[in-house]
Order: structure tokens, then C-alpha cells, then sequence
């Protein structure tokens, strides 16, 4: 269990952090960055249904979000080391259950016929948005697995969930109707 009773320890001052294995490590390691995008994400989901993305919408992304802490958990804590306990690691039901939430969504939206800019409402501009430093997450996770273990299921998650925020941010804005549409050479003039 989670116990936070004093939130600053000062054992960071020296420009490190501690990750679940007790080693320290500098707070711009790849490992840190990567498990600290993927709380931005968490954030910038948070925004999005603080905008208001409705009951559904809501109660996904509260999974979404626990989810993400798990990830956290999972990033912050690298394989290959004998700890006293079970560490927390992302499975792949967590994945499979992003899958069928994809489908269940993207049943009811018409098919697209170009790529939707980030735009509508501000429910989906955020969801974008965490669609966009999810991205940016999977693609540190892919570089940090090079040089260190990363869990499959956690790489598989990181990039559906990419995919959900998508499909989140078009049911969003009213099930695609106020999607705006990329018109490729729009600007460009006569």
C-alpha cells in the first residue's frame, strides 16, 4: 500500500530519484524521462475530462488513468532485479481490455474519409493532446528497451492507448460530427 505522509524528502536535491529497486538514478536518465512523459500523458488526460467528455468517456479514462500509474509503477521498477515483492507490471488482459474498448468506440463512428486535425471541442483537443505525449512516451519506451528490459505488454499498451485517445477525442466531439478535417493544400492559394 501507498503510504504519503511528508511529499517532500529532499533525497532528490542532488538532481537524482529513486526508482522502485531502491538504485538511484539522474532525474534526466531515459528511464525517469520516460516514466515522467508517461504521467504527462496522465495529466493532459485529466485536463480532457475535466472539459467534459461525458459519463462514458469518464469512466474509461478513470481506468485509463489508474491504468497509466500502474505503467508508472511498471517503468519505475526495471526487470531483472530480486525484490521482496511482486512488482507491479502491466498484463496483458489490461491490453486486450484497451482493444475492446477501441472497437466498442470506433463501432459507432462513421468511417473516415481524411486525417482529423486535433481540433472540436476542448474535450477532444486534449484527448489529442494525450494522444500526441502518449506517442512521445511509446517512442521513449522503444529507445530505452535498446538498452534495458521494458515489458512487451507495457509496449503494447502504451501504443493502443494512442489509439483510444484517437478514438475517444472523435466520439468527443459528438461521435465525429464536429471532427475538422485535414483538406490537404488548403493554404497553398490559387
Amino acid at each position: 500500500m501507498v503510504r504519503l505522509n511528508k511529499i517532500y524528502t529532499r533525497t532528490g536535491d542532488d538532481g537524482s530519484t529513486g526508482l522502485g529497486t531502491g538504485e538511484r538514478r539522474k532525474k534526466f536518465d531515459l528511464r525517469i524521462a520516460t516514466y515522467g512523459t508517461v504521467d504527462e500523458a496522465n495529466a493532459v488526460i485529466g485536463c480532457a475530462r475535466a472539459a467534459g467528455v461525458g459519463e462514458r468517456l469518464d469512466t474509461l479514462l478513470q481506468r485509463v488513468q489508474n491504468d497509466l500509474f500502474d505503467l508508472g509503477a511498471d517503468l519505475a521498477t526495471p526487470e531483472g532485479k530480486a525484490l521482496p515483492y511482486e512488482p507491479l507490471r502491466i498484463t496483458s488482459g489490461q491490453v486486450d481490455r484497451l482493444e475492446a474498448e477501441i472497437d466498442d468506440l470506433n463501432g459507432r463512428l462513421s468511417p473516415l474519409k481524411s486525417f482529423v486535425l486535433p481540433a472540436g471541442g476542448m474535450a477532444a483537443a486534449q484527448l489529442h493532446l494525450a494522444r500526441t505525449v502518449c506517442r512521445r512516451a511509446e517512442r521513449m519506451m522503444v529507445e530505452l528497451a535498446e538498452t534495458e528490459r521494458v515489458g512487451e505488454a507495457a509496449l503494447r499498451y502504451v501504443n493502443r492507448l494512442s489509439d483510444l485517445l484517437f478514438v475517444a477525442a472523435r466520439v468527443a466531439n459528438r461521435d465525429g460530427e464536429t471532427d475538422v478535417l485535414w483538406v490537404p493544400g488548403q493554404s497553398r492559394g490559387s
